[in-house]
């Protein structure tokens, strides 16, 4: 299988070298040049499967070409292998046909662990046979961070380093990261926002002359496509779990940086009935803005509750209107000027072709922390920020009992205690057994200014020799 950028200035590049390359180097992002597709017989005969043994399914097409299938199986069971329920990702009913998928029991308990202990492994495996050593350079808005680190910190050939943005994510997201003790891992706690984080990631990736000869950025962000391609398996594991594919599903996606949801669309388009797929935003809204009226304007970041989302310049919207505009790269460079000029507009044919799937929703803070409140005391059950957004918008979309509502429950609730505070909560929720000495451990991180050279210095002076 052969990968192109939605930009269209790069030759089709192979499964190794995408994931190696993060960000093409026309400034686009890479996706399949075609995508398998299975048959409703051929899903439906997977319901009795293992999630490994599911993943295997959906991932080969994708990697057949690059490793055995015995080290693929063997790389998912060790990816897998550190989460903690049987399901890996069970379903729990909220009453009626609302269901959440609970993506919060790998190590670091949120949704990214999912791909990045695969991508960590990946990595490792890809790295060892090419006798490669690289940089990973990744933004986070919380949740990557520690997934990311806790993923590669054993790989031999990496060296990490990861910006956050400086007192702009909760204490436990923070500590996840900076308490990890690895001489490979550097976390920089950068004076900005998210996108800014992002925006000189991205930055750094186009121009790589402040590394020493032979080294490489290798990108940990859903920019990297093995990221995506992993998050696929679960939406196929959902709808397997509620009578599918005899039987449509929707799902309603806390939304950031449109990675998480674009996997789902793939699902659908790989043969998965998809009724609908919701965009769950908080206040930092561009994503319903632009679905709900064309509204895709750069407004100035909020910060919420609800951190993870708080994301103006959403990466992988780009690879869903690479499909729109019927995967005219000219098209898409034009518009991706437009956005960072902070004017973009969709065409009529596009946002009616994204309607057919897409709906969204809106929930600010006090929106979400009612939906905490009040879900907790009618069913017991405690949400996090990002998951009771998702839930609202499962709500507000919803076609009907008749078909499956699933939200995604994209982190543990014990890592945003003040949300669920807020809501009425009495005591911080509690943290799983093994990180029960999180605000014990030492702290390790460096602040550094929101400029580009300031950042690449630090790298450069910090690479293992």
């Amino acid at each position: 299988m052969k990968f192109v950028s939605t930009r269209g200035g790069v030759e089709p590049k192979s499964f190794e070298d995408v994931i190696l390359t993060g960000l093409a180097p026309d400034g686009g992002l890479f996706v399949p040049e075609t995508l398998p597709r299975f048959s409703e017989e051929e899903i439906a005969s997977w319901s009795s499967l293992s999630y490994q043994q599911l993943a295997f399914k959906v991932m080969t097409p994708f990697m057949a070409d690059f490793m055995p299938l015995k080290d693929l199986q063997q790389l998912i069971e060790k990816s897998y292998g550190t989460f903690r329920h049987e399901e890996i990702a069970p379903l729990v009913n909220t009453g009626g046909n609302q269901w959440i998928m609970e993506l919060f029991h790998g190590p670091t308990l949120a949704f990214k662990d999912f791909a990045l202990q695969f991508l960590g492994n990946l990595l490792d495996y890809t790295l060892s046979k090419r006798q490669q050593k690289v940089v990973i350079m990744g933004a986070t808005s919380g949740d990557t961070g520690s997934a990311a680190i806790e993923g590669c910190r054993r790989c031999e050939n990496i060296d990490i380093f990861i910006l956050h943005p400086h007192e702009r994510v909760s204490d436990v997201q923070r500590r996840q990261m900076t308490t990890v003790r690895a001489d490979n891992i550097h976390n920089i706690a950068l004076q900005g926002n998210f996108d800014d984080c992002q925006n000189l990631v991205k930055a750094s990736f186009s121009d790589q002359s402040f590394l020493p000869d032979g080294r490489q950025l290798v990108a940990v962000n859903s920019i990297n496509w093995a990221r995506i391609m992993a998050q696929i398996v679960y939406y196929f594991w959902a709808s397997l779990r509620l009578g599918g594919p005899q039987k449509t599903v929707s799902f309603s996606v806390p939304t950031g940086n449109f990675g998480d949801i674009f996997a789902g669309y793939l699902a659908s388009k790989m043969g998965l009935p998809i009724e609908r797929l919701v965009i769950a935003t908080n206040q930092n809204d561009i994503l319903h803005r632009c679905l709900s009226r064309n509204d895709h304007r750069t407004l100035p970041l909020t910060e919420s509750l609800a951190p993870s989302m708080d994301i103006m310049i959403s990466s992988n919207f780009e690879r869903l209107l690479f499909d729109l505009y019927d995967r005219d790269g000219a098209v898409i460079s034009q518009l991706m000027k437009d956005a960072k000029a902070g004017s973009m507009m969709l065409s009529d044919k596009a946002l009616t072709k994204a309607r057919q799937l897409f709906a969204s929703f809106r929930c600010d803070d006090q929106g979400m922390v009612d939906v905490i409140r009040n879900t907790y005391e009618n069913t017991g059950y405690l949400l996090d920020p990002h998951t009771a957004i998702g839930l609202a918008a499962a709500k507000e979309c919803s076609s009907g009992d008749q078909i499956p509502m699933i939200t995604l429950a994209t982190a543990h609730p014990a890592k945003f205690p003040d949300a669920v505070k807020r809501a009425g909560y009495p005591n911080d929720p509690e943290l799983p057994e093994h990180m029960a000495d999180l605000f014990e451990r030492e702290e390790r991180f460096t602040v550094l200014g929101n400029n580009a050279s300031e950042v690449q210095k630090f790298i450069f002076g910090n690479l293992s020799r």
